[in-house]
């Protein structure tokens, strides 16, 4: 006797010899699948509990016994269609007098289909935007849907995904409308040929001078200069590509052009003052004041520009590496302009992100030259979050070369061109495309056998899709984006002719594959308080390694860099944990929840230490180095700087990049700082009861970057609710809940 490949365990008899190939389903999409019998039994037990509620031993005796009929009708014809196996799921329930199963049955798969027409329907989308449906007004926590701009951007970005559901490859088309994986920025690509994020490469646009509209830029003759370029800069950058984008080492960059200011100074001080003593103090002085100027207008233009996508740009600027005079005062100017705030009242400004560089001799022990700067740096962080730290010997340990990250935490790996040197800015990440961790997790059914091989079988979609998304990125061309390929931002300036693609391949650029719900699978097999337990993490662990495995082999295959990433999800911690409690119900520390943990944060829910925390985490990013990033969440610490200075000595040797959560919201009407309560319409002073965003400043950590929820609704209308859990969520470590006061898809970073 024979056996038929049913998948997973499941076999079943048939004819003798000769052997007949395994019985395969040929999908919607055209791909060709083993069949396994379970899927079909798991259908009809959703079918049954639609109908019946609670399943008794009888029930599942019908359920198992229709099974049977169906896998006895299918097995003799080598391969089936989907809907070939539907209608004899339907044929058997109707036989069997199982009516009202039947007709949940095919209620589902019509309502299914429904969906899937719907996705890609024009005329269907545009009505979700005239209807103001919450879900795309609110898809993004920094883009405010009443101004016109971000309407026209939303209307295109509609029309952009539903074309571009149609562009992809239908297998991947499918899995990301059924939530098996998630095509991130589907508003802008595939249906253009955008890249995401980048390290703009400033030193050369400012050595060599760019264009941009019909101006031709030379290079700065002052800091003043060179800030109102970067700024412009950046504006042309982000409507350029969809993702964020860094000015990395910024003190570094601006520090010749201050000291031109200071020459300039030099000479006043000449032609003005006698006593040559007094030329120096006289020139550092006004030199000083140039910087901090410059830096002022540098972040009040940052946070008014708006780019053509509707919302301010995504920046970040690193800094903190520089030792010189003029390294250190823009490091200080940086960091005492964040602390004043904008505006008369001083409200937090939300961009540019701050990332702050420790590095030890420089800055991280008291007897470093710039010891007095990281001081500053502490103190504004506990008074406005930022700036997030990057210790760079972790960094670099990691990524193979220091960098700051791209945005938020899509970090370039080290790479060198051909004359062997080491190259970070004018790099860039070509797309993201996150896997649904935790829905594997509960198909495996409590086998580790079964749960390897979903895994598989889903990086082969991952795959294909990460692959159109390279190749949709080479099929633009210089003109597309001239700010980017011809004037510099990305490096190499290309002619009109050129092939984009040389600016990709090779390892230059990365693209992510993204994850989410680490903590989930882990809970699916060892239950929710799995943290102390080796094996369970040492699943985790092992979860990420395959993903790196087979990163490296894609990239071996290809020669583009596919990197591991740990996707700041925003709200597809809601989408996808939405989707699999339709399909799975509430699995207890899974889908009762409402969300998904993100990326390989430890369990909100819980209460560790800062150092526990960081020590539980410290492994992963060996296995994600192409975007991480850890939090500490704590209570009030404007009294106490020395606390968080100490988790920032702790964090050194141990994790690359570290952010800070900490109340900062203010009422300008009673004075009160801290943390506002959440209400209905937003957030309240506990104090006086005020929430009119005139006279309160609410700034939350959504992922990676702040946000000011207080001036925009919350993703689906669930702003009470998620800002209500996360708030009374035990213990000071909450900070990685501050994904779900974020909104929509994340931000291309």
């Amino acid at each position: 006797m024979t056996t038929i490949d049913l998948g997973a365990d499941t076999t079943t008899t048939a004819t003798p010899t000769p052997s007949p190939s395994p019985l395969t389903v040929v999908k919607r999409d055209g791909r060709v699948l083993n069949f396994q019998a379970e899927r079909i039994g798991a259908a009809l037990r959703k079918a049954f509990t639609a109908a019946h509620g609670d399943l008794g031993a009888e029930r599942e005796a019908s359920i198992g016994a229709v099974t049977t009929r169906v896998v006895e009708e299918l097995a003799g014809r080598g391969s089936v269609k989907i809907y070939e196996i539907q209608s004899a799921v339907e044929h058997e329930l109707l036989e069997a007098g199982e009516y009202d199963a039947a007709r949940a049955y095919i209620d589902y798969r019509v309502a299914r289909d429904f969906a899937r027409a719907k996705a890609t329907d024009l005329n269907h989308t545009i009505s979700t935007l005239l209807d103001k449906d919450s879900s795309v007004v609110n898809e993004n926590a920094n883009k405010d849907a009443d101004v016109f701009n971000t309407q026209r951007d939303l209307t295109a970005g509609l029309v952009g995904k539903a074309i571009g559901l149609r562009l992809l490859p239908e297998h991947v088309a499918n899995a990301h409308a059924k939530g098996d994986i998630h095509f991130h920025d589907l508003d802008y690509q595939p249906y253009s040929p955008m890249t995401n994020c980048c390290l703009i490469d400033v030193p050369e646009m400012f050595a060599h001078g760019f264009r941009m509209g019909n101006a031709e830029i030379e290079p700065p003759r002052s800091i003043q200069t060179a800030t109102a370029q970067i700024s412009q800069i950046i504006a042309n950058v982000s409507s350029s590509q969809y993702g964020g984008c860094t000015v990395d080492r910024i003190d570094e960059v601006l520090a010749p052009y201050a000291e031109l200011n200071h020459d300039k100074h030099m000479a006043e001080a000449a032609q003005w003052i006698g006593d040559l003593a007094r030329h120096e103090d006289y020139a550092r002085e006004r030199t000083r004041k140039d910087i901090e100027d410059a830096m002022q207008s540098l972040e009040y233009e940052i946070n008014t520009l708006f780019t053509s996508n509707g919302q301010t740009p995504f920046t970040s600027i690193g800094f903190g590496l520089g030792t010189g005079w003029y390294e250190r005062e823009i490091q200080k100017a940086i960091l005492r302009i964040r602390l004043r705030g904008l505006g008369k009242e001083g409200r937090t400004a939300i961009f540019p992100k701050l990332l702050f560089t420790l590095r030890r001799g420089v800055n991280l022990e008291p007897q470093d030259p710039n010891y007095d700067v990281k001081q500053l740096a502490v103190q504004c962080a506990t008074e406005r979050m930022y700036p997030d730290v990057l210790n760079y010997d972790k960094i670099t340990e990691l990524t193979g070369s220091f960098k700051a990250p791209m945005g938020c935490r899509s970090f370039l790996q080290g790479w060198e061109d051909a004359d062997g040197n080491s190259v970070v800015n004018g790099r860039m990440n070509l797309g993201v495309v996150t896997l649904n961790l935790p829905r594997i997790a509960m198909e495996a059914a409590g086998s580790l056998e079964t749960f390897w091989r979903l895994l598989d079988e889903r990086l082969v979609t991952v795959h294909d899709a990460l692959n159109y998304r390279i190749g949709r990125c080479k099929e633009a061309v210089p003109a597309n984006a001239p700010i980017l390929y011809v004037h510099g931002a990305f490096g190499q300036r290309l002619s009109v002719d050129d092939d984009v693609d040389a600016l990709f391949r090779d390892g230059r650029a990365t693209i992510s594959m993204g994850y989410i719900g680490l903590y989930e699978v882990a809970a699916a097999f060892y239950g929710g308080s799995w943290e102390d337990n080796p094996e369970a993490k040492d699943l985790t662990l092992a979860v990420l390694g395959r993903l790196a495995g087979a990163a490296a082999q894609w990239k071996a295959e290809s020669g583009y860099h596919f990197s591991v990433y740990s996707t700041p999800s925003e709200s597809l911690t809601d989408r996808f944990c939405r989707l699999d409690r339709e399909r799975f119900g509430a699995v207890p520390d899974i889908t009762d929840k409402d969300y998904y943990t993100n990326s390989f944060h430890y369990d909100v829910r819980k209460s560790p230490t800062p150092f526990e925390k960081l020590d539980f985490e410290a492994p992963y990013p060996e296995f994600a180095s192409g975007g991480f990033i850890h939090y500490v969440e704590y209570p009030v610490l404007r009294t106490n700087p020395k606390g968080l200075e100490a988790v920032w000595d702790y964090a050194y040797d141990r994790v690359g990049y570290l952010g800070t959560n900490t109340p900062i919201d203010r009422c300008y009407a009673c004075g009160y700082t801290g943390d506002f309560d959440p209400t209905a319409r937003g957030f309240a002073c506990p104090d006086c009861g005020n929430d009119d965003p005139r006279t309160c400043d609410v700034v939350k950590r959504t992922c990676g970057y702040l946000g000011n929820p207080q001036q925009r609704p919350m993703v689906h209308g669930r702003h009470e609710e998620i800002a209500a859990r996360v708030k009374h969520m035990p213990g000071s470590v909450r900070a990685d809940a501050g994904a779900e006061l974020g909104a929509g898809d994340h931000p291309g970073e």
